[in-house]
């Protein structure tokens, strides 16, 4: 998710340069420096020097990655690429900054599904709402020799938490899930005093992981794949994943 500031910001500062210096320090923290100002806010949370160009690497704590010059003088919101390997730089560090380590995720929040000898596993975060996780839950089907992990991250409308929250608290929650998601069947009401404390357990896990949108998976090498991707492509990732091969390469 987009800064919604950041676009206009890099525009003015495309146009005045009002951060340039003829001298410059050239470290990361006086990169650092100029851009907490620039931005108003401790926005950054890592500076880079990268082997192109001169360009500093940005992680912002959105997420973000962006470049810039050792003064300031411009910000670069972009893709940067390797002209002799014709390598992604941006798209591989991105990867990277967005693994997380799936021996730490909670599992037992989870809605679990075991699919023929259960050896591949992957977790996903949904909303029972969500369009493409419905798309997804269909494709999935046909998913054999699998676990499936499913968080219940409801963001896009309060019907959503109550949804997840009946869905939680049903006898057979795959059952429940899966009628939902692949049958339209409306899930029954939670029973007084069921607890839904996992609902918002996950919702700010989903936060902490940076989770803006559904679905988003992940497979047992910690790679994130967000969007409801194609069947074969999230085959090939979990197998991959199960070899202890890194997808994001």
């Amino acid at each position: 998710m987009k800064l919604p500031f950041l676009r206009p910001l890099l525009a003015a500062l495309l146009m005045s340069a009002g951060l340039a210096q003829a001298t410059a320090p050239n470290d990361e923290a006086s990169v650092r420096k100029n851009l907490d100002t620039f931005f108003g806010t401790q926005a950054v949370e890592s500076v880079k020097k990268t082997p192109y160009g001169g360009l500093y690497e940005v992680v912002l704590k959105s997420g973000e990655l962006i470049y810039t010059d050792a003064a300031v003088s411009y910000l670069i919101d972009g893709q940067l690429i390797d002209a002799k390997t014709k390598r992604n730089i941006t798209q591989a560090r991105l990867n990277q900054l967005q693994k997380i380590d799936f021996a730490t995720l909670p599992l037992d929040q989870a809605i679990k599904q075991v699919k023929g000898n259960g050896k591949r596993v992957v977790a996903s975060f949904e909303d029972p709402n969500c369009g493409y996780c419905k798309r997804l839950a269909k494709d999935l089907q046909g998913l054999k020799d699998a676990t499936v992990y499913t968080f219940l991250y409801p963001i896009l409308s309060p019907d959503s938490t109550e949804k997840s929250r009946n869905i939680w608290c049903s006898k057979d929650k795959a059952a429940a899930w899966n009628d939902w998601m692949t049958g339209n069947k409306t899930p029954a009401a939670a029973p007084a005093g069921c607890d839904t404390t996992a609902i918002d357990k996950n919702v700010a896990l989903g936060q902490k992981l940076r989770v803006s949108g559904t679905p988003t998976i992940f497979t047992a090498d910690g790679n994130r794949l967000p969007g409801a991707v194609p069947l074969a492509q999230l085959e090939q990732a979990m197998t991959q994943a199960a070899g202890g091969k890194d997808a994001s390469k």
